[in-house]
């Protein structure tokens, strides 16, 4: 038997017609046609705060107020629009012989039969081939809104003013002073930072902020990406897309509160800042110029530092304590990595070695004047160390400001 007699004998024998291929039936059907109209209205109306009207100069417009204008007469598919109209778009009169009626006066409707189901059905929905198990149109919703975030972009013409800010914000995520964090919506201000699929987004402006009648805050914001286009969305646009597939970029880690200012009798005291110098006389750390530790201890510093000669914390030396800042309420491990980060580009790197030969990496000692280091702890005690900088060239402290743009 040859090849062709074989085949043709197994199609014969299909009793069941498990080979027979059904082409596979079109998913455009009458309703996510009509999603889509009505889609392109709520698009126009985020785009510009206002219903379609009829436009000489604009065509498209002219078409969907007329759109609009039917979807409003037609009360079967107001109906079925009425979980996408978030804008109330279709609750409004409308003129049904010399009545007019709005959506919410609208009698519900009363089924008495399964006949009466299967008769108000304008779609066809129900005569539908399909299982109603196939969940079919539930991506729609999320396509819309990915699709409204995305379009919205356009090329900025002033972009080399926002892309310093950009580099500087990859810088910070790569030396720690900024982490991406699980998103969530109260992070959306001016002059914060967001990673939205994959491309980090940076808030440059808020306006017409208000809440909704959801209860959610609203309103346009303009949002510059480093890819450089922005786009002047609706603040719930961006924050679904951050939902979806988004993180928020944390402020500088000088922007955390340190310390709660206002001291009650019920707070208590936490420890001391201490600035050191050592008395060291290894070539090596004599060497350095301007060398202070900068340290926190929740005793004395006297007590902390009585045995500074045997611990190569403190270089294996005794030290000189110059100043000392009594705290409250201090997060010890968030000021000690804010200080490492803060003066990181001129932290002593160095190796001591105990009285037992093992080999240690002190931290906390610095190359830093001694009035940058007053005046930096200073500003962190009144929470304005968030507006500064350190610049190791110019030995002095630089301010900044991410929410000038």
């Amino acid at each position: 038997m040859t090849k062709d007699e074989q085949l043709r004998e197994i199609f014969a024998s299909d009793t069941f017609g498990l080979l027979n291929i059904k082409p596979k039936a079109s998913h455009h059907n009458a309703e996510e046609r009509l999603l889509a109209s009505f889609k392109d209205i709520v698009d126009f109306y985020e785009e510009n705060s206002r219903e379609p009207q009829i436009s000489k100069l604009d065509i498209q417009e002219s078409n969907l107020y007329y759109t609009l204008k039917g979807l409003r007469s037609n009360r079967e598919k107001r109906l079925a629009l009425k979980e996408e109209d978030i804008y109330g778009l279709l609750n409004v009169k409308y003129e049904e012989g010399a009545k007019y009626v709005s959506l919410a006066e609208e009698p519900p409707t009363v089924f008495n039969s399964i006949d009466d189901i299967f008769n108000d059905d304008p779609f066809g929905l129900l005569s539908s081939e399909d299982s109603i198990f196939n969940i079919q149109h539930v991506t729609l919703e999320q396509e819309r809104e990915k699709t409204d975030f995305l379009a919205r972009r356009r090329p900025l013409k002033d972009f080399v003013l926002y892309e310093p800010f950009f580099k500087q914000c990859h810088a910070d995520l790569k030396s720690g002073e900024r982490k991406q964090v699980k998103f969530n919506e109260t992070a959306i201000k001016k002059g914060s930072f967001f990673v939205v699929d994959g491309m980090l987004a940076y808030v440059a402006d808020t306006y017409e902020l208000k809440v909704d009648k959801h209860s959610k805050l609203d309103g346009r914001i303009k949002c510059v990406f480093e890819n450089g286009t922005a786009s002047n969305l609706l603040f719930r646009s961006l924050g679904k897309a951050l939902y979806k597939n988004g993180q928020t970029v944390t402020e500088l880690l000088s922007n955390t509160d340190l310390f709660i200012q206002a001291i009650t009798p019920e707070d208590v005291e936490a420890g001391f800042i201490y600035v050191l110098k050592s008395k060291s006389s290894n070539p090596s750390v004599k060497a350095v110029p301007n060398l202070y530790k900068i340290g926190f201890t929740t005793v004395s510093v006297e007590e902390r530092t009585k045995n500074a000669h045997k611990e190569p914390t403190y270089l294996m030396a005794g030290v000189k304590i110059i100043s000392t800042y009594k705290c409250f309420n201090i997060d010890t491990q968030k000021f000690e990595n804010f200080i490492l980060n803060f003066f990181a580009k001129v932290c002593l790197d160095i190796e001591m070695h105990d009285h037992n030969g093992n080999s240690h990496i002190p931290r906390e000692w610095f190359s830093v004047p001694l009035s940058v280091i007053d005046e930096t702890i200073n500003l962190i005690i009144s929470d304005e160390i968030k507006q500064y900088k350190y610049d190791d060239e110019l030995e002095k402290l630089i301010k900044i400001s991410y929410e000038d743009l």
